[in-house]
């Protein structure tokens, strides 16, 4: 193997060098396509990271497989030379192993230089394997032997090349999605492949004793470009099945997110959605099923899932295209009409009012499903979540009663009372904690660490349940009401970050919205500093929220009222940004140290050029002018992309990295969340 005798003929060899150079293209091909399909595994995938990471295996042992044969026909020899089929296959086997031990430590949680070394060591040994089974696979008229130094200097080349794109690959996978690492990374890896290939070529002497005649059909050159078909079309079917499969994923995670599982209807998260997009909406209507838990409780879940997908297949039978129809809590049915009649809505109610009316019969049980239906109609260019709000305030009125009929929204009658009832309800709330705080984390998009969350109010009432932020704070801002809400806001949030500390939890940044006119008002400062002195707390873990349109009416006030606040300590964001009007000049003359960019703007991105150029404008704008830029409701991982790439990367908030929380599920989201942080970075 290592020795040459004398008396030989040493045939020299040339190559194509278009052969060479797609080789390596090959390899690096094949090392990008595998990167593309184990960035998977970071993902919300449907399918179970093992299969990612077979695949990713496949595709890499595939690419240093095929690259050893283009390569090998690059190489013009002055003989015949075929391959033996049952070794040429079986050689891909250490490729593959090789491939799927690497991409698995890659992904362990626990990673330290030692576990690298070996993985470097065995996908060297791997990637070597391959070559030299791939060699013995030759069948020719001549003979060949290897030079010792230049034969373990290739060896040395795939492990040490191996371990480094190895490192850099683990290191920086949770930057994979970023295009331009992921080609370094394929490149370096591809390199690994290429450079073993090449300098185990060079070890190589053919020879053939001095009186040998040999054949000057060269067939290997033939069989070259069947294996570059074979491998272009396998790596083709390999990013196509990544493509379909993610697909797949963001299907299933759409659907997850955004529909009931039982009924298969839009859920709550879906509505909300469009009731704050839909510009037309003419009526909005609510159907309650009244008593459900009393079938849950008597007969079980199972039963009482029965009884809301029969109603929910009524509606969808009775349904038409101009209705689009939600379940927006557990017991409640949504519907909006975008027609300027209504007639058609009111008359599908009725129908399932009258169907209901008669029981229903499941197996030996006989169901009076008793219901009420709510229904608002636009009269005074009311948006969809005014008249949803409407709807529900239907649904409080203590006159309702649950015989299956169909009440339409007065404000005479409803409004007054349900709103009465929510205002002499509030103190009691704040007593007893039926209004409580959840809190929304921002991350630095550059960083990946967290930057501060924002405190977010939420009310269980004890006989409306969960009420929507839509539904009390128009009521108590209108009151005057809020003002009491927003202190108490402050003193729990200021009571939260003092027991963070005392905990031992990092010192979070949190932002408090403040309502309407209260920016400019002197109880707020004072409520301020009371609260950061009552706590021993800093000023700069507070963050004030205000929005536009509440300082457009009294913009002096309010530049000087944000100076005070300004110079205390604390820090000011302007909210909403965007929505209002003349937004630049107060941008230029309100001294805030935030800027938050609506969520309107970054449901279209990256897709509408128009919405993400308006972002990389403001992000650029404020970072020239020193402010921060948080960037509101970003959802999914094309919106997160877009954002990261931008030169002056924002602050994210979103359901993309996390829903508001209460306390202590934030600090178990953190502590996940720092740990998945960590695992990129191996341990010494």
């Amino acid at each position: 193997m290592f020795t040459v005798p004398d008396s030989i003929f040493i045939l020299e060899s040339e190559y194509n060098f278009s052969l060479v150079i797609l080789s390596i293209i090959i390899a690096c091909s094949a090392s990008y396509t595998a990167l593309s399909l184990n960035e998977r595994i970071q993902q919300n995938s449907f399918f179970h990271r093992f299969i990612w990471i077979g695949l990713a295996s496949v595709a890499m042992g595939f690419g240093i497989w095929s690259m050893h044969f283009i390569g090998m026909g690059a190489i013009n020899l002055p003989f015949d030379m075929q391959y033996d089929p049952f070794v040429t296959l079986l050689s891909i086997c250490p490729a593959l192993i090789a491939s799927l031990l690497a991409f698995y430590i890659a992904n362990r949680q626990k990673k330290s230089i030692f576990a690298f070394i070996i993985s470097g060591v065995v996908m060297g040994l791997g990637i070597s394997t391959m070559h030299y089974m791939g060699m013995a696979a030759m069948k020719m008229e001549v003979h060949h032997a290897y030079r010792p130094g230049i034969f373990t200097a290739s060896i040395v080349i795939a492990m040490t090349v191996s371990f480094v794109a190895l490192y850099i690959f683990s290191s920086l996978q949770r930057l994979m999605d970023r295009r331009l690492i992921k080609i370094v990374t394929s490149l370096i890896m591809g390199l690994a492949i290429s450079s073993m290939h090449y300098t185990g070529m060079a070890s190589v002497v053919f020879y053939v004793d001095a009186n040998t005649v040999i054949s000057t059909n060269h067939s290997h050159e033939n069989h070259t470009w069947i294996l570059v078909l074979a491998v272009t079309i396998g790596t083709s079917v390999l990013l196509i099945l990544s493509s379909l499969s993610g697909a797949l994923d963001r299907y299933v995670d759409y659907r997850m997110n955004f529909f009931d599982p039982l009924t298969k209807l839009p859920n709550r998260r879906q509505f909300e959605r469009t009731i704050h997009q839909l510009l037309h909406a003419n009526t909005v209507a609510v159907l309650h099923i009244h008593d459900l838990e009393k079938w849950n409780i008597g007969y079980g879940y199972k039963f009482g899932d029965r009884i809301l997908t029969e109603v929910s297949q009524l509606l969808l039978q009775l349904n038409s295209t101009s209705l689009e129809v939600y379940r927006v809590e557990g017991n409640r049915f949504a519907f909006i009409c975008k027609e300027e009649s209504n007639e058609r809505l009111k008359l599908t109610l009725e129908r399932v009012s009258s169907i209901l009316k008669v029981p229903l019969q499941f197996d030996d049980h006989t169901v009076l499903v008793n219901t009420v239906c709510a229904i608002a109609v636009k009269e005074n260019n009311e948006t969809a979540s005014q008249l949803y709000a409407n709807a529900v305030a239907v649904l409080h009125h203590p006159s309702i009663e649950y015989n299956n009929q169909i009440v339409e929204y007065d404000p005479k009658i409803h409004t007054y009372n349900f709103e009465q009832r929510l205002l002499s309800d509030i103190d009691l709330a704040m007593e007893k904690d039926h209004l409580y705080l959840v809190y929304q984390p921002k991350i630095n998009a550059s960083s990946q660490e967290i930057s501060g969350v924002e405190a977010l109010i939420r009310w269980n009432h004890p006989v409306h349940g969960f009420l929507s932020p839509g539904l009390f704070i128009p009521a108590l801002e209108k009151s005057g009401k809020m003002f009491d809400v927003t202190d108490w806001v402050i003193d729990k949030v200021c009571q939260q970050l003092d027991q963070w500390n005392k905990d031992g939890h990092p010192v979070l940044h949190v932002a408090v919205n403040i309502p309407g006119t209260y920016i400019t008002s002197a109880r707020l400062l004072k409520t301020l500093n009371h609260c950061v002195d009552k706590y021993d707390i800093l000023a700069k873990n507070i963050e004030l929220e205000i929005t536009e349109t509440s300082v457009v009416s009294d913009i002096e006030n309010a530049i000087r009222a944000v100076g005070d606040i300004r110079k205390q300590g604390f820090s000011v964001a302007l909210d909403d940004f965007g929505t209002g009007v003349s937004s630049l000049s107060y941008l230029k003359r309100l001294p805030i140290s935030t800027l938050k960019i609506d969520k309107s703007f970054v449901d279209g991105v990256p897709e509408s050029k128009k919405e993400s150029a308006i972002i990389t404008a403001i992000v650029s704008l404020c970072h020239s002018l020193d402010i921060e830029t948080v960037v509101e409701g970003v959802e999914n991982v094309k919106q997160f992309n877009y954002l990261t790439s931008l030169p002056k990367s924002p602050t994210i908030q979103g359901f993309y990295f996390a829903k508001p929380m209460k306390q202590e599920e934030l600090i178990s989201w953190m502590k996940q969340f720092h740990s998945q942080c960590n695992e990129v970075t191996p341990s010494l």
